[in-house]
């Protein structure tokens, strides 16, 4: 009898050692390229994919972060289990754990676009030192980083951080409102949509570039990651995020006018529900796969010396749940 007892306990723990987590956080940011995950959310879809993988109830908690770096200490403190932000303060943490961070899914193919107050500024090339630039995270964002490329493309790569002492760190809803109502030191703003296009339907507002301008096209912009140890000990649940993901992605493409109230409601935001729909018909492309140039990224911080390492390509920043 007592070997029973002893065999069952033994059972129970080897099952519990094994069990994958049935609670989880996991973040998103401001702006419409977050929308999956807001979608995620409100429709409880990885809890639907979870539960079909044979993993039972699994709890979801949300939080917002405004800028990466928030994001990276979340993770590697065990705050979250999962976050997302832009390409670029994600590459620093690959680069820095030596690959035991990695990306899980990409969540969306959209423009950082530059958009100032000062009417002296056509290029890049009209900036003073009087201009303050607002971005999610000064030098870690990918808003920072593309704003170094392109410097460097037009000062030469040398000189890529030669605006860098102008940049402010502000959440981007912060930074719209900093922007619009002029009051503020804040005289440009590197951001994502909606905020860029509701930047530009001001008269006294213009843009001085686009990502995609620099990047020859569109590129990946957002994505969701995780560390090593949870994609390997969570299997089952990686696998249904991503696949609670690309249901996201579907019903966005064919319910935009819908989608576009979700993303309303879960910022209790008062932008125009038609311009934010044009917005994302026209201006966002939603898939967990990333797109090749990915790697754009990598190569300029291990050029500039930010990063002691780059990706062979775009795989190898990717966990292979999405590949």
């Amino acid at each position: 009898m007592r070997s029973i007892v002893v065999a069952a306990a033994f059972l129970a723990l080897s099952l519990n050692l094994f069990a994958e987590k049935s609670s989880l956080v996991i973040s998103k940011q401001y702006g419409l390229g977050y929308l999956p995950l807001i979608v995620a959310e409100e429709h409880k879809l990885i809890e639907k994919h979870a539960k079909s993988a044979g993993l039972g109830d699994v709890k979801i908690e949300w939080a917002t972060f405004g800028g990466g770096s928030t994001a990276n200490d979340a993770l590697l403190s065990g705050t979250a289990d999962l976050v997302s932000g832009g390409v670029a303060p994600f590459i620093r943490l690959w680069d820095k754990t030596e690959g035991k961070v990695k990306a899980l899914a990409s969540l969306n193919e959209a423009p950082i676009v530059f958009v100032t107050n000062n009417p002296k500024v056509k290029t890049l090339k009209d900036l003073s030192d009087k201009d303050r630039i607002a971005l999610p995270s000064v030098k870690v964002s990918i808003q920072a980083l593309t704003l170094q490329i392109a410097v460097a493309k037009e000062f030469g790569i040398k000189n890529y951080d030669k605006f860098d002492h102008l940049t402010v760190t502000l959440k981007h809803p912060d930074a719209y409102v900093a922007l619009t109502s002029g009051k503020s030191e804040i005289t440009g703003h590197i951001g994502l949509q909606p905020y860029s296009t509701l930047e530009l339907q001001d008269p006294k507002l213009h843009k001085v570039y686009s990502s995609y301008d620099y990047f020859g096209g569109a590129h990946s912009t957002n994505i969701v990651w995780t560390t090593d140890t949870f994609y390997k000990a969570n299997p089952k649940l990686a696998r249904s995020i991503v696949a609670a993901l690309n249901e996201a992605d579907e019903w966005i493409n064919k319910n935009p006018k819908e989608a576009t109230a979700v993303y309303l409601a879960s910022y209790k935001s008062k932008e125009s529900p038609e311009l934010t729909e044009q917005i994302l018909r026209e201006e966002l492309n939603f898939q967990t796969k990333p797109l090749p140039n990915i790697t754009i990224f990598s190569d300029f911080l291990f050029e500039t010396g930010a990063t002691k390492r780059k990706a062979k390509d775009w795989k190898e920043l990717f966990f292979d749940a999405v590949q």
